[in-house]
């Protein structure tokens, strides 16, 4: 036999046999999974990657149980009164939710009409109240907020002063449909247009 014999001679395999590349595909894919996807399952299960909801958030975030207290219809108001555990972000997303329907001119099926029949709609006016406390969501309380800090005393001679109940409102929504630049006014607590406004006030939209 020659020494300078050609390689590529009939009948005889050139290259490596396909089962030995079929094998060093697999075996590559293997150490491809092994090194890299655990890494992956470990940052995930450190907390290190992927977004992480607790259940407070959760909490934060579910739709506030309401019920409508009192109706004043002569002060164009309303009082709702929400669970005492309600978070101010539940409390938040109530006010929310009442100016939605409210855009949507379905407000009617969540609280009674405030201006029935008016031109420019059922709620054309209307100050909504969110209370915890069901005993300052009465009459007398929310004629005492709807008249203001500064309505003269002998207006109430004998009602609850308006900074103890200013304190007790959760949130208020207060709609004017007349005030085309700002018609919708949304807040945690709540604020006189006398720029009296209680501890925990903050204006929502």
């Amino acid at each position: 036999m020659s020494d300078d014999q050609h390689p590529y001679e009939e009948g005889k395999r050139a290259g490596a046999h396909p089962l030995a590349v079929v094998l060093g595909i697999l075996f590559g894919l293997w150490l491809f999974v092994a090194l890299i996807v655990p890494s992956s399952r470990n940052k995930q299960a450190t907390g290190t990657e992927g977004p992480a909801v607790s259940g407070a958030e959760d909490l934060e975030s579910a739709p506030v149980i309401f019920k409508v207290q009192t109706t004043v219809r002569e002060m164009n108001a309303i009082a709702l009164v929400v669970p005492a555990q309600a978070t101010e972000s539940q409390v938040a997303g109530l006010l929310k939710r009442l100016k939605s329907e409210r855009l949507a001119g379905t407000l009617g099926d969540l609280v009674p009409a405030t201006t029935p029949g008016h031109t420019l709609g059922d709620h054309a006016v209307a100050d909504i109240y969110v209370f915890s406390d069901a005993t300052f969501a009465e009459p007398d309380a929310i004629k005492t907020l709807a008249r203001g800090a500064h309505a003269p005393g002998t207006l109430l001679p004998s009602a609850l002063p308006f900074e103890v109940a200013m304190e007790e409102v959760r949130g208020h929504y207060r709609i004017d449909l007349n005030d085309t630049g700002a018609p919708d006014k949304g807040s945690l607590g709540l604020a006189d247009e006398s720029g009296v406004h209680s501890k925990h006030f903050r204006r929502i939209f």
